[in-house]
């Protein structure tokens, strides 16, 4: 089955930097979409950064001009560069992926998640 890791995750002070990674393996006939959420503690998921259909990157607002998303499309991978951390960085990030795959014999269009991986950035 398709399954998706993250990386890079850890401690960092405010102002610095941190590179996330995530990488699709298994069996995967296309990616629609792929890209990062994040949810810290007592607050809802939201939305970090996803390259989405048409070749667009759709952006949260509190992130947009110090995060950079790239991607490896060799390797099934996408990062995401973090730049100028805030403490209200402070999250889980989980990365999301729509993908067509096949999941207990049923070929569809599916959304997987990955583990998540803990950024913690202190004052």
């Amino acid at each position: 089955q398709v399954q998706l890791v993250e990386s890079g995750g850890g401690l960092v002070q405010a102002g610095g930097s941190l590179r996330l990674s995530c990488t699709i393996s298994g069996t995967l006939f296309s990616i629609n979409s792929m890209g990062w959420y994040r949810q810290a503690p007592g607050k809802q998921r939201e939305l970090v950064a996803a390259f989405a259909s048409g070749g667009r990157t759709n952006w949260g607002d509190s992130v947009k001009g110090r995060f950079t998303i790239s991607r490896d499309s060799a390797k099934n991978t996408v990062y995401l560069q973090m730049n100028s951390l805030k403490p209200e960085d402070t999250a889980v990030y989980y990365c999301n992926a729509d993908v067509e795959t096949v999941v207990q014999s049923k070929y569809g269009d599916f959304e997987l998640w990955g583990q998540g991986t803990l950024v913690t950035v202190s004052s």
